[in-house]
């Protein structure tokens, strides 16, 4: 039985490490990831980080670093820190192989006793590190999955009932940003899979994961700014109006809101009501927009950001842009 270590920040996680994470899971039995928390140079939570991994590599045991050394050299004292961190963390167990793309893999590998495999050191292979990633990710997404990627934008999820201006609004952000946005599909399943004018609880469950795929193609092309028009809230608050229930799987979506997306904006019902296929009157929009909002509390709590929007189509997009410029500021600042 062979076991393999590798170790790094991955911030973010790119096509590098994947270079060497199927080098490793191609070469060894079992496979080790020790990631180093490091919040000093990344934002992004080590939770998130480990996410990624474990979501694209399974079989892949993922460690969090939360308490490692945070000074790397090469001095001899350093580089004993190190290996007597990593080896307390392994607490016993042996590790037959070292993958790294560093010279570190040296003394390292010597430290556990292990194989050391040296991975594209020069970057040949795949010619990008984090740090170029993590100043300009859009100009490196081809080198970010679009798992990853996702987490590297700042997204804003628009919600409520039909006919709210979810979709004018999103579409005339990203103009204003210069990024892509992710129409709403209901709408297109809507018109293939009716019966009678409904979908059933499980057709919505299929039409959300559907969205949620198209959502990962879209924001593999914005840049910074990512607009979501409809997520799962408002999936969830119509299969609860229509139904009197909802799948278990359609309100897990729906509370994760607050983890996929940094600002959620809540439209009204306050603007007049466009007839269109699919749409039930402005009486169901009423209802459908107080059942969203009555959900939203929530699980829109666990986002950073919440915004209302009412009136008209001006005053909606300046408040939405009123409200992300500050936060930027405020990111900027902290």
């Amino acid at each position: 039985m062979t076991t393999g270590l590798f170790l790094g920040k991955f911030a973010p996680l790119h096509a590098g490490h994947q270079y060497v994470i199927e080098t490793a899971l191609e070469t060894v039995d079992d496979l080790i990831v020790l990631l180093y928390d490091e919040p000093a140079v990344v934002a992004i939570p080590a939770t998130t980080r480990a996410a990624w991994i474990e979501r694209l590599y399974p079989t892949v045991e993922v460690h969090i670093a939360w308490t490692g050394p945070r000074e790397v050299g090469y001095t001899t004292a350093l580089k004993r820190r190190h290996e007597e961190f990593v080896r307390e963390r392994l607490g016993g167990r042996a590790v037959t192989h070292f993958f790294s793309s560093e010279a570190y893999g040296e003394h390292m590998s010597e430290a556990l006793g292990a194989v050391d495999v040296r991975v594209d050191q020069p970057r040949a292979t795949v010619p990008i590190s984090a740090s170029a990633i993590r100043a300009d990710p859009y100009r490196h997404r081809e080198y970010v999955d679009p798992l990853v990627y996702r987490d590297l934008l700042t997204s804003v999820a628009l919600v409520g009932g039909p006919s709210t201006g979810k979709t004018t609004l999103a579409r005339r952000l990203a103009a204003e940003y210069g990024t892509t946005w992710c129409p709403e599909y209901g709408r297109t399943y809507w018109a293939e899979h009716n019966i009678d004018g409904r979908l059933t609880p499980a057709q919505l469950v299929e039409l959300l994961e559907e969205h949620r795929r198209r959502e990962y193609r879209h924001a593999h092309e914005a840049n910074g700014y990512f607009f979501v028009d409809t997520n799962a809230i408002t999936t969830y608050a119509w299969c609860r109006y229509y139904h009197d229930d909802a799948p278990d799987a359609l309100y897990s979506y729906a509370c994760e809101t607050g983890r996929r997306f940094d600002h959620v904006v809540l439209c009204g019902d306050d603007i007049p009501f466009e007839r269109e296929d699919g749409r039930s009157g402005p009486t169901n929009r009423t209802r459908l927009s107080a059942n969203t909002e009555r959900f939203s509390p929530g699980t829109i709590s666990r986002s950073p950001r919440f915004v209302a929007t009412s009136s008209n189509a001006s005053s909606r997009f300046e408040r939405c842009w009123s409200a992300l410029r500050r936060s930027s500021r405020e990111s900027s600042s902290s």
